[in-house]
């Protein structure tokens, strides 16, 4: 699965994106997110505040409890204004 990192997530991360294999029980963006916290304190820094944070499954925006079996792409950002 190829996720990518937006903003200062991207810099919190260090990278734009990466390609990552969770295990099985990660079913959802906030499963992710907690498997990749519990993997570096880079994550950690990141996704410390996942009110500030928003989620595409392929290219669509999703919920943090959004399903992301079988997806191939998950994108973090910040919130995105307009005007």
């Amino acid at each position: 699965m190829r996720v990518l990192y937006f903003a200062w997530l991207r810099e919190r991360i260090g990278v734009a994106h990466e390609t990552v294999s969770p295990p099985d029980y990660v079913k959802t963006a906030a499963d992710l997110t907690d498997w990749l916290m519990s993997q570096e304190p880079r994550y950690q820094a990141a996704f410390a505040d996942l009110a500030a944070l928003r989620v595409a499954i392929d290219q669509e925006q999703a919920d943090l409890d959004s399903p992301i079996t079988g997806a191939s792409e998950v994108a973090f950002f910040p919130p995105v204004t307009g005007g």
